[in-house]
């Protein structure tokens, strides 16, 4: 069942799981007029934006106040919700101060929508900054535990979400039988190809509880990942994107124009600049944030192990795969516009003595193979399932080989990787922490050019919702795969599959503590959660350290 917003604050309540700003949301009077809550986003030094989305075209009254009850109001304005934007609301509120926390509301003539609070970006010299980092969360699969989590933590001052924030998959597909049992199947059933389409799908995802709480909660800053559009895009295509479901130009502007109406998310100047999505935030001298586009507009069409994988019976038509196919030096990740915007900002960071240098990377960059793994054996009970069976096999196959667990990952793309490091290289800036989405794990990882010199760190978290690929397999086998994939490849210090959650990295001046956090079930809005794992990073020469707390 889906649990009413009485029942959530009734579960949340008994968890003691809620602080006081997220108790006067949880607890305010609930008017069906704004279903989906209230957002804010895209934070500068003195403007951010506000959202909403009304169940009907309606005039309506944006306030922004220094204090919940309202009474220091510092901006406010009009506006209406439009079906031409259907009915969203976004407002780019400007003249604010640095670093302020500000509390804010829509009105109108049928009432108001519960507060929200957002903050800008610090200037000078902040003594810390606590970013959460969220991925992949797939409504049938289960509740947003995790966005609750991060609603209730009151040190969190932005949340960066890395993407699969929707996912486009129709009822007969991944995760329906999850979303059966919760009564939380995909709407529309279909596959989302249409902008009606894509539009209601991202409502559906706005009206979790969890997720309406998190929103109202912290600003977010938020890019795209592959299922916001369709799995596994590139520059002329998606895999998932079929010849009967019309032109892909089409479907991918449709599923971009969805996500700047649903998301707290700037306009950008032209239209035409949408797909570039790529961004840079300046938190004072403690750190920069810059994010990547990398699925529409620069990636070359992915390797298919599918097609590759049977031809590959010796160490010479191993070599040439390895060389040829995945070395093929035409093969691009990002834009060559993004890589001169992201040698730019790299190198403006440096030269004003930034003290962390954060990426917001959509997939996977370190080098992970698959370690031979043929002395393991599936339990007889999962060797009687043919999905699972072959699930397995390909793993073993990829192990036999050496291989990368994913081809859609900068792995699939190393030529490409290593420009990314020289371009970085160039700025001077070899200290990344690089924070990942999209693998549906957690990833504590260290990161090196292809000629041994150290770029930084990387930090993966797990989906909100969307299961690890071992998982599977039972959680033993899971959980011995999980060890020798770190055992096996020296850029990984440690993973985990099997849990739901997300990344806490909090900075300090000299110091950054990174804490995985999971949720103890997804199955239900009775929830624990628990820090799996902290790693402490710290400056070593001109790169980083990491090692576990």
């Amino acid at each position: 069942m889906i649990f009413s917003r009485r029942q959530f604050l009734k579960t949340t309540l008994a968890s003691g799981a809620l602080t006081p700003f997220a108790y006067q949301v949880a607890a305010a009077p609930v008017n069906p007029l704004f279903d989906c809550g209230v957002a804010s986003g895209d934070p500068t030094h003195h403007s951010v934006i506000l959202w909403t989305h009304t169940r009907e075209p309606i005039a309506l009254t944006w306030q922004v106040a220094r204090d919940l009850a309202f009474k220091q109001l510092v901006k406010s304005g009009q506006g209406e919700t439009s079906l031409t934007q259907d009915c969203t609301f976004k407002i780019d509120v400007t003249g604010l101060e640095p670093g302020t926390i500000y509390y804010y509301r829509f009105i109108t003539s049928n009432g108001q929508s519960e507060p929200g609070r957002t903050r800008t970006l610090p200037a000078g010299e902040p003594e810390s900054l606590n970013i959460a980092v969220a991925s992949c969360s797939n409504y049938p699969f289960g509740y947003f535990n995790a966005y609750h989590h991060i609603a209730g933590d009151e040190s969190v001052d932005f949340v960066l979400h890395l993407g699969d924030y929707i996912y486009e998959y129709g009822q007969d597909s991944w995760g329906d039988e999850e979303g059966r049992k919760l009564n939380r199947r995909h709407q529309p059933a279909n596959e989302i190809v249409s902008l009606t389409d894509y539009r209601t799908r991202h409502r559906q995802y706005k009206t979790d509880n969890g997720s309406r709480l998190m929103h109202a909660s912290h600003p977010l800053i938020p890019t795209w990942d592959d299922h916001e559009s369709a799995n596994n895009p590139y520059l002329h295509g998606a895999q998932n994107h079929q010849p009967g479901e019309g032109e892909w130009a089409d479907r991918r502007a449709a599923s971009i124009q969805a996500y700047y109406e649903w998301m707290p998310l700037r306009e950008p100047a032209k239209e035409a600049e949408k797909a570039q999505l790529w961004r840079h935030f300046e938190f004072g001298n403690l750190a920069t944030l810059t994010t990547l586009e990398t699925r529409h507009t620069g990636r070359s069409q992915q390797i298919d192990y599918a097609e590759h994988l049977p031809q590959i019976k010796s160490e010479h038509t191993l070599r040439h795969f390895i060389e040829s196919v995945l070395g093929d030096p035409g093969r691009s990740m990002l834009s060559v516009a993004m890589e001169n915007f992201v040698n730019q900002k790299l190198a403006e960071s440096v030269a004003q003595g930034a003290k962390w240098r954060l990426i917001g990377n959509q997939i996977p960059m370190a080098r992970t193979n698959v370690p031979d793994a043929r002395d393991l054996t599936l339990p007889k009970a999962l060797a009687d399932n043919g999905a699972i069976a072959r699930h397995f096999g390909y793993f073993m196959a990829l192990g036999k080989y050496d291989l990368p667990i994913y081809l859609d990952t900068w792995d699939g793309y190393p030529v490409a990787r290593e420009k990314f490091y020289q371009l970085c290289q160039s700025a001077k800036a070899t200290d990344l922490i690089v924070l990942t989405g999209d693998s549906h794990a957690f990833w504590a990882n260290q990161l090196f050019a292809g000629d041994g010199d150290a770029m930084g760190v990387e930090l993966g978290t797990a989906g909100i919702t969307s299961p690890g690929d071992f998982e599977t397999f039972g959680p033993e086998l899971a959980g011995e795969f999980d060890q020798r994939v770190a055992q096996h490849n020296r850029e990984i210090l440690w993973t985990d599959c099997q849990h739901r959650g997300y990344v806490k990295l909090e900075l300090a001046p000299k110091t950054a503590i990174a804490s995985f956090i999971g949720v103890s079930n997804i199955t239900s809005e009775h929830y624990s959660a628990k820090t799996l794992r902290q790693y402490q990073i710290s400056k070593m020469g001109s790169s980083l350290a990491i090692e576990k707390v």
